[in-house]
């Protein structure tokens, strides 16, 4: 493992007079053959934080934060790089509870490696003797491909709620498959989620949701959702989207009952789209219960979806768009709208189209696991190239006339945009139409009809 650690690493732990081991992530992914081109690394010791702090200045390290209370030191290097040092200590929670109440720092690596969550993730490498250390068997873990327990599961998970959706979030990213003592622990505490900042479980959440990207594989995404909803901390995230599970749904259409149908609807999605696809159905639930059918899902669902990933701290703008595409991902789906409506909606959303075709193609491929072009996706994609290839302009740079070619007509203040979006929506239903010529005769004939 020594010609994956940075020279930066390999000088510092070269300078203290104690070792310094790399551990978790980086270490667990190199025996696995799995390491990233740009690996977190958290490295620690038993050294005292200000002693590294010292020679990792002398190391050539910029030294970002201490926190001596945990004995943490944050730190880049040259290249930006970042590194989380962490003394060896042994901690104690109160129940569910993220951060430690009682925090003692030890030089016994096996008391260290029983603070962490999973085996796995407490395999340690002596980075100047080049070796490994592995008090808890961690590594046959790695090579079984399996998470389990630095301690009966029943403690790691009632220590720390934030383990619940680490197990999720690390099975999608690792292929690592929980053992039943650990699902079952996880399952006995789901509700200890609850005492989380819900900034830590969006966090938690948008990393499985791209586990793909990562050793997990394309099944990642879709695997860590199904622990979530296994374990029953999906019921304590969104019970919104739980309510799904059992719910059926029209034969002739789906394979899967609502909750698993948008599970499987993250695995067909695009990355830039797995939160509209994770949410796409979460209205159907709420409107069996309430009208008895899933008619008014969609705009029930943008409702719901809103609410979930605002009650998540989620950015405002995937907040807003997710909300949005979850509105409109079942426009045209019987496939019976005229073509001048559909040209108006591709105008109106032609912002966010890409997306809403992507997710209507995910949620058709989830309804049967069909990969074949979704009909709708096809229909909508025919008369889009037809409007191209007519000219129609989507922006009012792209209009043939501008606002002072309206105000040579005599037309003044807001009712210049107006008429340039009206002259937008004109242009809309013939691509032709797009010329200074037609434009401003249709214009004369919009202010004759106003007079």
């Amino acid at each position: 493992m020594i010609t994956v650690i940075p020279q930066p690493l390999r000088a510092l732990a070269a300078a203290l007079p104690y070792p310094l081991y790399a551990v978790g992530g980086s270490v667990r992914d190199f025996l696995a053959g799995a390491l990233s081109p740009r690996p977190d690394w958290d490295i620690c010791s038993p050294a005292p934080e200000q002693l590294v702090e010292d020679a990792a200045r002398a190391s050539g390290f910029a030294v970002r934060a201490v926190y001596r209370n945990t004995g943490t030191v944050q730190l880049t290097d040259g290249e930006g790089a970042e590194y989380e040092f962490t003394r060896f200590r042994s901690d104690k929670y109160v129940r569910g509870v993220h951060t430690p109440a009682e925090i003692a720092f030890t030089d016994d690596i096996a008391l260290d490696a029983r603070r962490r969550d999973f085996c796995a993730n407490a395999v340690y490498y002596d980075i100047a003797a080049r070796k490994f250390c592995d008090p808890l068997g961690g590594i046959g873990d790695i090579r079984a491909k399996r998470l389990r327990t630095v301690a009966p599961a029943r403690k790691v998970f009632g220590e720390d709620g934030l383990r619940l959706a680490r197990l999720a979030r690390l099975a999608a990213q690792t292929g690592f498959a929980p053992d039943e003592e650990c699902l079952a622990g996880a399952h006995e505490h789901r509700a200890l989620i609850r005492d989380i900042a819900p900034e830590r479980i969006y966090a938690e959440l948008a990393q499985l949701l791209h586990a793909d990207e990562r050793a997990g594989g394309a099944w990642g995404p879709y695997r860590g959702l199904d622990i979530l909803r296994t374990t029953g901390v999906l019921d304590e995230i969104m019970p919104e989207l739980a309510a799904g599970e059992g719910m059926a749904q029209r034969a002739d259409f789906h394979r899967y009952d609502v909750l698993e149908h948008s599970l499987r609807c993250v695995y067909y999605a695009p990355p830039s789209i797995r939160w509209a696809a994770l949410l796409h159905d979460v209205g159907k639930p709420a409107c069996m219960l309430r009208d008895g059918n899933f008619h008014a899902h969609p705009e029930e669902g943008a409702r719901l979806a809103q609410d979930i990933l605002t009650r998540l701290r989620a950015p405002k703008r995937l907040t807003a768009q997710t909300a949005r595409l979850v509105a409109l991902h079942m426009r045209d789906f019987d496939m019976r709208m005229k073509e001048s409506k559909v040209r108006r909606d591709i105008f109106a959303n032609y912002d966010l189209l890409p997306a809403l075709l992507a997710l209507r193609q995910a949620d058709y491929s989830a309804c049967k696991d069909d990969v074949s072009p979704a009909p709708g996706v096809i229909k909508w994609q025919n008369v889009l190239e037809k409007m191209r290839a007519e000219g129609v302009p989507f922006s009012l740079k792209e209009l043939a006339v501008n606002g002072a070619d309206l105000t040579a007509r005599g037309i003044r203040g807001e009712r210049v945009g107006k008429i340039l979006q009206e002259l937008l929506l004109y242009c809309v239903q013939d691509g032709s139409r797009n010329t200074r010529e037609k434009l401003l005769k249709h214009t004369d004939n919009l202010i004759k009809e106003n007079k």
